[in-house]
């Protein structure tokens, strides 16, 4: 190993570290606010260890939770590679998610084989997801219109998109046999389900796992070891020199989107197949906007995605268990995961300013 290559790996190692003592420190910070609301620190942390991890089935709850966070990174990761952000993963789940309980219960999907009947849906999810996505890089390419500004808008449309969707039973509302009745579809059919990867509904990992980690992989040689990548960095660097070289900017633009849109599309499809089973309002619950964070807080690395979607899995489903069994109000886990995020943000600073750039 040569002695740049050693500098990099320790550098890289200190930054490692350094990112985990800043967690560390976040959650310790956590733990005080839980204390100075009258919260026993031990059962807080009992219910927060239960809730993560304690059970096979708190474990399996908390990755695929982190699949959703992960997917919607990866999208904000390969728009930043252009210099564009998507905020958009909140709608592009709403649309995928009705797009997949639509084939699912009436795309006459059921008895298919080969898997097809929860295949299909997941690729409606990843083509509806992406057309919303291509919807931001058109009005970017056509009309000027800043992108964080219209993604962020589409979001709000998708997610009353869905509301509305099961509101009308000439949708996707399941038939009104009383007056109470709930606003939301019928269970999507055993089928159309997502297959467990233990076979065994005590550990409820299902077969998005693998999938995520391959389209993880997939991400990272497309960013760093294509010549289509290699574009989207020259037209974030500098659109005009890119186009000058040929480079087409529209087509990279409105397919980067498509990209993210598709992944967060397919998010949706994994929440609704694989834990949820019907949709409803408020089923995406902010999943797009922590997957944002993830994808900020990733720097570009799809590492960094994956890393930061397991935290933010973990933390939520602990949170969850922490506010029913311990009674640690939902709006402290919120402010214990800004903390974190803030925690990371300033440790990526340093890390920055101790290698002479800034970002």
């Amino acid at each position: 190993m040569t002695r740049t290559n050693l500098a990099t790996a320790m550098r890289d190692q200190r930054a490692v570290a350094l990112s985990l003592a800043a967690v560390v420190v976040a959650l310790l910070c956590g733990l005080v606010l839980v204390a100075a609301i009258g919260v026993p620190i031990a059962d807080a942390v009992s219910a927060f260890a239960e809730g993560a991890w304690g059970s096979p089935y708190a474990l399996a709850a908390s990755i695929n939770r982190s699949l959703v966070f992960a997917l919607v990174g990866l999208g904000f990761v390969l728009a930043n590679r252009a210099n564009l952000t998507n905020v958009g993963g909140e709608g592009q789940i709403a649309v995928g998610a009705i797009a997949a309980t639509a084939v699912c219960l009436h795309g006459g999907v059921v008895d298919l084989p080969a898997g097809l009947g929860f295949v299909l849906p997941m690729l409606a999810a990843c083509v509806v997801g992406g057309l919303w996505g291509a919807i931001v890089g058109m009005l970017k390419i056509w009309v000027g219109t800043n992108e964080v500004i219209s993604s962020l808008m589409l979001s709000f449309i998708g997610v009353w998109m869905l509301y509305g969707s099961v509101q009308s039973v000439s949708l996707l509302r399941q038939p009104m046999t009383t007056s109470s009745t709930l606003p939301e579809s019928l269970d999507i059919p055993d089928t159309t389900k997502l297959p467990l990867l233990t076979g065994d509904a005590a550990m409820p990992m299902h077969v998005g796992m693998p999938l995520v980690l391959v389209l993880a992989l997939l991400a990272a040689v497309l960013l760093h070891r294509t010549v289509f990548g290699l574009r989207l960095r020259a037209v974030g660097l500098n659109p005009l020199a890119a186009r000058k070289a040929g480079i087409a900017i529209a087509p990279s633009i409105v397919g980067v989107f498509f990209a993210a849109g598709a992944l967060g599309g397919l998010a949706g499809s994994m929440m609704l197949q694989g834990e949820q089973y019907s949709l409803r309002a408020g089923f995406s619950s902010g999943y797009g906007f922590d997957g944002l964070v993830v994808g900020l807080l990733a720097r570009g690395s799809v590492t960094g995605v994956i890393a930061g979607a397991m935290l933010f899995g973990f933390i939520r489903s602990g949170g969850i268990n922490m506010e029913m069994v311990a009674n640690v109000p939902s709006s402290l886990v919120l402010v214990i995961q800004g903390v974190v995020v803030v925690a990371l943000a300033g440790s990526a600073r340093w890390i920055d300013g101790s290698k002479g750039g800034t970002r």
